[in-house]
């Protein structure tokens, strides 16, 4: 498996060279650049297409990725406004849209780029060999806590370029989880739990690479990095998205019905007993980081109590929250209650909509195609991932489900289904 063009070169090396960039924590930056560096491109072979433009070299942009490009627009339009009606001054809207830049155009920007000549296999490829790494380089890191090594390594020089935080240029081996004391891995990432919505990206890819050996190297190096984050929510959506989505893509077919009819009849008797069992393990979920799920809760009480002061537009930016959140930013552990907050109900409408209907969209498509059906689980992703974490921070990290989304919105229903 090797890049056929400018494009897909790109997007390779920027995924293989994924600790490589962490090593000099230039990944905040360097992604960004490529991104827009892909955007660019894109408008000049847009712009260059003509009568003449071979047919399998012409670009075509499918109504879903419209709808994203349309949805950030509006999330930079709510921000405006937001500055605006708090008079931040535009200082900080040029910083607030450099930010927007950084996060939420890249699901408008790699939507679009995935129109480009960019097979998926590239990107499954490129993920397995991502967790292959991960295999090799994991167990320095974990060992670095049992020899009793820093915590903290270094903070790249780079961070002078200005970011979110400091946690973003770290060379980290490990960090303390303050709730029980006990040690969780990040990598790559700025916390560990983002490690676990990378892990659960590439572990779908991995599901779908062709070549055996690759496949199992991205396969357990993606449960690799999701168990040694610890992440609750990482840990849960390993399987449960993919079997949502095998589930919900099978709707088509005879036997899958008579298989849900039989559930059901089972379920009508075992209802109460499982209801039970499901309670119990979600209690036990959220107490086995009680501290955390406390401060997630305050924080988004907090972010629909302060809506009503701003609904249309928002706050314009963002704001530290009181002690009894650990001075924690207003909306940061949920990119719903964020958006809310931050960019009002028409902030939240630029995001909501492009992501349901993604959802319809995969959901019709997933029934004959493969590519759609990966597509469909990364729409799964992002619907648990948006009760948990701020999506715009992460959209540096999780690029590649964003380019599979738009690989999936251009398939044609054509595809012959194949089971991973």
């Amino acid at each position: 498996m090797q890049p056929r063009n400018f494009p897909e070169r790109v997007i390779w090396y920027s995924i293989v060279g994924t600790y490589a960039f962490y090593l000099i924590g230039g990944i905040y930056i360097i992604i960004p650049a490529i991104a827009w560096v892909l955007f660019f491109y894109f408008c000049k072979k847009l712009w260059q297409q003509n009568d003449t433009t071979p047919a399998s070299e012409k670009i075509h942009i499918p109504v879903m990725v419209w709808v994203w490009v349309a949805g950030m627009l509006l999330e930079e339009l709510a921000l405006i406004m937001g500055h605006i009606d708090f008079d931040l001054g535009l200082t900080a809207l040029i910083k607030s849209s450099i930010g927007w830049a950084k996060g939420w155009a890249f699901f408008a920007i790699f939507p679009l780029v995935s129109c480009l000549q960019i097979r998926p296999q590239l990107l499954y490829r490129a993920a397995c060999i991502v967790c292959l790494q991960t295999l090799i380089f994991a167990p320095i890191f974990i060992l670095a806590y049992y020899i009793h090594l820093p915590e903290l390594v270094y903070v790249s020089p780079l961070k002078i370029v200005g970011g979110p935080g400091p946690e973003f240029f770290e060379f980290r081996f490990f960090e303390i989880d303050p709730d029980n004391g006990e040690p969780r891995w990040r990598l790559f990432t700025p916390w560990a739990p983002a490690l676990g919505f990378v892990a659960n990206i590439y572990f779908v890819f991995s599901l779908y690479e062709k070549d055996k050996k690759w496949k199992w190297c991205g396969i357990i190096g993606s449960i690799l990095m999701c168990l040694i984050t610890a992440s609750r929510l990482g840990i849960l959506c390993l399987p449960a998205v993919s079997i949502i989505a095998w589930a919900l893509s099978s709707l088509a077919r005879p036997i899958f019905l008579i298989f849900i009819g039989l559930l059901s009849s089972l379920a009508a008797i075992f209802a109460s007993p499982a209801i039970e069992a499901a309670t119990t393990f979600l209690d036990k979920v959220k107490s086995s980081r009680a501290s955390s799920t406390e401060v997630r809760g305050a924080l988004a009480r907090i972010a629909l109590s302060r809506f009503s002061e701003a609904p249309i537009w928002g706050h314009g930016a963002v704001e530290r929250g009181p002690h009894l959140v650990q001075f924690m930013v207003i909306g940061s552990h949920s990119t719903f209650y964020g958006i809310l907050f931050i960019k009002g109900i028409v902030g939240f409408i630029g995001y909501v909509v492009p992501l349901l209907s993604s959802f319809v969209n995969l959901l019709i498509k997933a029934q004959k195609s493969e590519t759609a059906k990966v597509g469909f689980s990364i729409v799964l992703l992002l619907f648990f991932y948006s009760f948990a974490e701020n999506l715009e921070m992460l959209a540096y990290l999780i690029w590649p489900g964003l380019v599979m989304l738009g690989i999936a919105f251009k398939e044609k229903n054509s595809s012959i289904p194949h089971q991973p």
